[in-house]
């Protein structure tokens, strides 16, 4: 019995897997999530002047299109994880507290599905982690 892939997808990921190895061998271990540490968390200021109420006053602020965002990024089924956990960690420097994460995220069960949910909750909560303030 070989350990060949049993199908196409398998088959492709092993040969990308070899192909990187070939290139060079410290990419065996390359974990994509180490990525997200060169993105900093942008202060809440730039936040609002970017794309919260700066430029349109009585517009959104940050604090809620960010949740906007999450609850997007959670109706495409949480599948972009770095996206999910940038967006959790911006919206709690521009402002939002756990608990309004957590009801973003939950609020999408209903139109996304629970596995959607699931996955963004568990997603945010790692990004909630990495913050540290329990007090919020």
């Amino acid at each position: 019995m070989t350990d060949a892939p049993k199908n196409p997808f398998e088959l492709m990921m092993q040969q990308a897997h070899d192909m990187a190895k070939a290139f060079n061998p410290a990419l065996e271990s390359f974990s994509p999530k180490e990525f997200e540490a060169l993105w900093p968390t942008m202060p809440k200021e730039a936040m609002e002047m970017m794309f919260g109420n700066t430029v349109n006053k009585d517009g959104l602020d940050a604090k809620t299109r960010l949740l906007l965002t999450l609850a997007g990024l959670t109706m495409q089924g949480a599948q972009a994880d770095t996206a999910v956990r940038q967006t959790v960690r911006h919206a709690l420097e521009a402002g939002a507290k756990k608990q309004e994460i957590v009801e973003a995220i939950g609020q999408m069960s209903v139109f996304a599905g629970i596995p959607a949910m699931t996955r963004a909750l568990e997603l945010a909560q790692e990004a909630m982690g990495e913050k540290g303030d329990d007090d919020q």
